[in-house]
C-alpha cells in the first residue's frame, strides 16, 4: 500500500468515520443525508474536489459491459444517492460509475423511522427503507437541470437508475408502475436495473417468480426499444436478492435470456441474519435487510452459479469489504462490482485499494 493509500485508509478509519458515525446522536439515517448533500456541493467546490480526487485517484481498469465503456470495474451501488444529489460527485471518489435510486414512479415517504441499524462489530447494516424517494419525474428534472444526459458523459461516470415498485400499486398493476419509470428516465440513464429483490417492500420479491419476472422484463426491453426511436435502447439490467434457491436462479435467468435484458446484478440485501457478532444480535430481530460483511459468501456463491450458467454480464454486489472480496467476485465470473456497506465502512481508499489490485493481476 502507498503511502498516500495508506493516509487516505487511515483518515477515514480514524477521524472522518468516528465523527460521521456520532454526528446526530449516531442517527444512521440523518449521517447518510448530511453526507449525500456535502458531497452535492462538491462539485461547485473546484479546490476541495480535486484535492478530493488527488488523494483517492488510482489508475483503474476500463471494460465495456453491456455497449457501455466504464472507466473502471468499481462502482456505487443503489440505494446511497437514491435522488442524484451527488451524481456529479461520485467520479472524483474514485468510482467508476454510479447507480441512484431505487425509484418509483410515484413519490413516497417510505416506512416510518427509524429504519436504518448499524451493526459495527459485524460490519454490516439492517435498512427497511422502503423505496423513499422524491418520485421518477423529480430525479429526471434533477438529471436535466445537471446537464446529464444518456451518453453525454456529464457526470463523468456512467450512471445507472435504479427502479422498483410505487408501494400502493397492487402487484398486479406493477408492469405498468415500471413502465411509467422507464419512459421517464431513459434519456438520463446509461442502464436502468429492475429492482425486484428489496425486502422492505410489501409483494415485490414475488416478481422474480418466473411467469411474473418474464411478463416485466419482457415489456421493460420491448418499451426501451420503443423509446430508442433509432438508438440504442437503453441497456437494462435486473437485480435478484441472495436468498434464492437455484431453480429459482435458473426461472430468473431463464427470464432474463428469454425477455432479452443486458444483463444482471447479484444480489441484493438478504433477509438471513447469519454471520452476525454476538454483540450485534440484539439488533437482529430488526425487520429489513442485511448487507455487508454476513452477506459476503453468499453473494460470492450466486455470483459464481449465475456466472457458470449464463453468457449475461453480471454486476457483482454484496459484502464487498476487501479489495479480496471485490477481486473474488470478479475471478467469479462479475464483469463489475458495487460497493455500499464496504464503503461506508471502508471509505474511498477501499475503491482505490479494489484498482490497485486488479492492477497488479
Amino acid at each position: 500500500m502507498t503511502l498516500r493509500a495508506t493516509l487516505v485508509e487511515q483518515g477515514y478509519a480514524r477521524l472522518l468515520r468516528p465523527v460521521m458515525f456520532a454526528a446526530h446522536g449516531g442517527d444512521p439515517e440523518k449521517i447518510h443525508v448530511d453526507m449525500i448533500a456535502a458531497l452535492g456541493l462538491l462539485q461547485s467546490l473546484p479546490g476541495l474536489r480535486d484535492a478530493v480526487r488527488a488523494l483517492t485517484s488510482v489508475p483503474a481498469s476500463p471494460v465495456t459491459v453491456a455497449g457501455i465503456d466504464f472507466p473502471g470495474r468499481v462502482g456505487l451501488a443503489a440505494g446511497m444517492d437514491k435522488e442524484g444529489k451527488a451524481a456529479k460527485a461520485w467520479q472524483h471518489l474514485g468510482f467508476a460509475f454510479a447507480e441512484l435510486g431505487t425509484v418509483t414512479a410515484q413519490a413516497q415517504p417510505g416506512n416510518p423511522r427509524p429504519r436504518i441499524f448499524r451493526l459495527r462489530d459485524s460490519k454490516a447494516l439492517i435498512n427497511r427503507m422502503g423505496f423513499n424517494n422524491d418520485g421518477a419525474l423529480a430525479l429526471a428534472n434533477r438529471l436535466a437541470v445537471g446537464g446529464i444526459f444518456r451518453g453525454n458523459g456529464a457526470a463523468g461516470i456512467p450512471l445507472g437508475i435504479s427502479i422498483g415498485k410505487t408501494k400502493v400499486v397492487p402487484v398486479e398493476d406493477a408492469v405498468d408502475d415500471y413502465l411509467t419509470s422507464l419512459r421517464i428516465l431513459a434519456p438520463h440513464a446509461d442502464y436502468v436495473a429492475v429492482n425486484v429483490s428489496s425486502p422492505n417492500t410489501p409483494g415485490l420479491r414475488s416478481l422474480q417468480d418466473g411467469g411474473a419476472l418474464a411478463g416485466l422484463l419482457t415489456a421493460l426491453v420491448g418499451e426501451s426499444k420503443t423509446l430508442a426511436v433509432g438508438g440504442t435502447p437503453v441497456p437494462v439490467f435486473v437485480k435478484m436478492a441472495p436468498d434464492l434457491t437455484e431453480p429459482q436462479l435458473d426461472e430468473i435467468l431463464q427470464a432474463a435470456s428469454d425477455a432479452g435484458v443486458a444483463g444482471l446484478i447479484a444480489t441484493n440485501t438478504t433477509l438471513g441474519r447469519d454471520g452476525l457478532a454476538a454483540s450485534d444480535q440484539a439488533q437482529a430481530s430488526e425487520a429489513g435487510g442485511l448487507s455487508g460483511a454476513p452477506l459476503t459468501e453468499r453473494a460470492r456463491e450466486v455470483v459464481s452459479y449465475l456466472c457458470r450458467h449464463t453468457d449475461l454480464p453480471v454486476i457483482g454486489a454484496g459484502g464487498i469489504m476487501t479489495a479480496a472480496d471485490a477481486t473474488a467476485l470478479l475471478d467469479a465470473g462479475a464483469s463489475l462490482v458495487q460497493l455500499y456497506t464496504g464503503f461506508i465502512y471502508g471509505g474511498p481508499a477501499l475503491i482505490g485499494s479494489i484498482n490497485a489490485a486488479l492492477a497488479r493481476a
